[in-house]
């Protein structure tokens, strides 16, 4: 019995060192965006202190992205990104992306539609702007995958 218990304890160790360490992997994440896009590097920023390693390509067509990924136009932004197989557009907070790769929801994508102040890489002093994450999916339903407050 006392083996036993030895054994489950070792086990669960193992296990326990094993999700931390895959926790501390960087996903990769491939983002596409303008050359005359300063936001977009602060974007790039946040999300690489985040574990996400970027490759980063500069793009003088980022239309042409943006159709290849199927983002609809009402939801563009400035940068696009891929990981996991899911769009990301725009300046969606990290942790969203996180939640996005934990739940695995059947979308393309989530976005930050437009450039909302005060969402990552967009920081502009003290202002803020109220703004929701949305996700999509490839029949064009668009639903608010999370919300983000002013000072919050």
């Amino acid at each position: 019995m006392k083996r036993l218990k030895m054994m489950v304890s070792t086990i669960l160790l193992a296990t326990s060192m094993t999700t931390t360490a895959e926790e501390a992997v960087d996903r990769e994440m491939t983002v596409y965006r303008s050359p005359t896009c300063g936001c977009c590097g602060k974007w790039i920023e946040h999300v690489s202190q985040n574990h996400f390693a970027i490759k980063d390509i500069v793009s003088d067509d980022m239309q042409a992205i943006k159709q290849k990924y199927g983002v609809p136009e009402k939801l563009a932004s400035c940068h696009t990104a891929i990981v996991d197989g899911y769009v990301i557009e725009g300046h969606v907070p990290a942790a969203d992306i996180q939640k996005l790769l934990q739940t695995k929801p059947k979308v393309v994508g989530i976005s930050a539609p437009g450039m909302p102040m005060g969402s990552p890489g967009m920081e502009m002093g003290g202002r803020q702007d109220n703004y929701d994450v949305v996700s999509f999916d490839s029949a064009g339903n668009v639903q608010v995958f999370s919300e983000h407050k002013a000072g919050q």
